[in-house]
């Protein structure tokens, strides 16, 4: 009898593309991730289906674009400024079959571990096919730090100063110690590398050791940049940071990576790692323009909250044992649902494609045979915390084409020559530029995108901050 395929899903909060060391950080210390890289698949060009949280995590357990499912921007997120914002749903419905019902459907122990972000009680894991829900609730953030007492709903406190990724690390391993013979599907979802930035004082005192002996200490990590286009921020400045040199968010990496060392340990002590497959990947860029923009994502353009690579593009690593060739790469594109498909076909389960429509399954790129995704495509009508403008993208082979509401023009770049999204081509590529506009528009009348319209109003005054009075003809 086949041995049954089991599944971790991790899934990190705000982690950047350059965030490990096998993706080029040289501040950073991740050895755990960097040998499951080197043991599994690093992917150069995987992308988030959305530049923040909600959305893509609603992509990866539907298999669908956040457009197609309802839900655009994080979950309690709100700005206007020249456009007005645009409604989307406030919990995940009820009505998408997710990956975890299906997967226990055909079984699988299903588990949540960590963060969700899509919706109140009524849309809590518990709701969406998940036996097991261990700190999932409404929350984008850990509320009352990374600290216990953690006031989290889903989550009993722990002793006083107890870390919160330890905690969640020991319900994980605590629930693979219990799995026996059944196989299973366990979402780790920390809600580390979110803000606040917080980590145990030994490890921050350890990079703030090492920024100093390597003399970043004496560099200004951060470049003012341009006002930010929305109301609520509208004075404020967009801090862009050039280096990677935060202590604090340094050490919560490394703390990160421990913690998931934990995780494969405990897979290997209980014998189950030749049949368990990871993933590791991340819900959107790291946050580099606002909040403390406590990383970087250069040669990439911007971070979270941006519809350039800055804040889509993702680390993703596979491991699977016997299938996987060890220290491979794939270059070629994909995104968040194209996870749902290819863990079900994986599995050797049958795929639901009335469900994962946007999906694409990269078997066969997992097996070294070829893959061709065809275009991904993005929809981010908002405003977002991090300077970001309402903006569709498509990229298709190594071509890149934005699309930004607020001012009505396109952007076009050549991924392949131009990582950083740096020279604009659209007015030289004129056949580019319009053959994926063309595909974009299509793309967005098929899914039935809401677009933002303009605002009739001028900026309020009694919005703290704001000079300019109302203007109501």
């Amino acid at each position: 009898m086949m041995t049954k395929l089991n599944i971790v899903m991790i899934l990190i909060d705000d982690l950047g593309w350059r965030d490990l060391g096998c993706y080029g950080s040289s501040f950073y210390e991740t050895p755990v991730l960097d040998k499951l890289a080197s043991d599994g698949m690093r992917f150069t060009d995987a992308y988030a289906s959305a530049p923040v949280c909600s959305p893509t995590r609603a992509s990866l357990l539907t298999g669908k674009y956040p457009a197609r499912v309802g839900i655009t921007q994080y979950i309690g997120g709100h700005a206007v400024g020249r456009l007005c914002d645009v409604p989307y749903f406030r919990f995940l419905p009820a009505q998408e079959l997710t990956l975890a019902r299906v997967l226990r459907g055909h079984g699988y122990a299903t588990w949540h571990v960590g963060k969700w972000h899509l919706g109140e009680r009524e849309s809590w894991p518990d709701r969406h096919g998940f036996e097991v829900n261990v700190g999932g609730c409404e929350w984008g953030m850990p509320v009352n730090g990374y600290f216990s007492p953690y006031g989290c709903p889903a989550l009993s406190d722990g002793p006083k100063g107890e870390y919160l990724t330890d905690r969640l690390t020991d319900e994980a391993v605590a629930l693979i110690r219990s799995s026996e013979d059944r196989p299973f599907f366990l979402n780790f979802w920390p809600y580390a590398v979110h803000v606040p930035i917080e980590a145990p004082a030994a490890l921050v005192d350890k990079y703030r050791t090492k920024a100093q002996e390597i003399g970043l200490d004496q560099v200004d990590p951060f470049k003012v940049g341009d006002k930010f286009p929305f109301w609520q921020k509208r004075g404020m400045h967009i801090e862009r940071r050039v280096i990677q040199s935060d202590a604090a968010y340094a050490a919560m990496i490394e703390n990160l990576d421990w913690n998931i060392g934990r995780l494969l340990a405990e897979i290997e002590r209980a014998g189950k790692a030749d049949s368990t497959l990871i993933v590791f990947t991340s819900d959107n860029g790291g946050l580099a323009t606002a909040e403390g923009s406590p990383t970087s994502n250069l040669p990439l353009a911007e971070g979270k909250g941006w519809t350039y690579d800055g804040g889509v593009r993702e680390p993703l690593i596979v491991r699977w044992p016997g299938v996987v060739t060890p220290g491979s790469t794939a270059s070629e594109p994909v995104t968040t649902p194209d996870l749902f498909p290819t863990l079900l076909e994986a599995a050797g389960l049958p795929l639901v494609p009335e469900q994962h429509r946007d999906g694409r399954s990269f078997l066969s790129l997992l097996k070294g045979a070829p893959f061709v995704r065809g275009p991904i495509f993005w929809h981010y009508p908002h405003y977002s915390n991090q300077g970001g403008e309402p903006a569709a993208a498509v990229r298709d082979g190594d071509w890149k084409l934005i699309k930004f509401f607020d001012r009505e023009r396109v952007e076009l770049y050549n991924l392949a020559e131009d990582i950083s999204e740096s020279h604009d081509l659209s007015a030289r590529e004129v056949d580019t530029a319009d053959r994926l506009l063309t595909m974009l528009d299509a793309w967005e009348a098929e899914i039935g995108c809401l677009v933002p319209r303009v605002n009739p109003f001028d900026v309020f005054d009694d919005i703290p901050g704001m000079r300019r009075a109302a203007t109501f003809q």
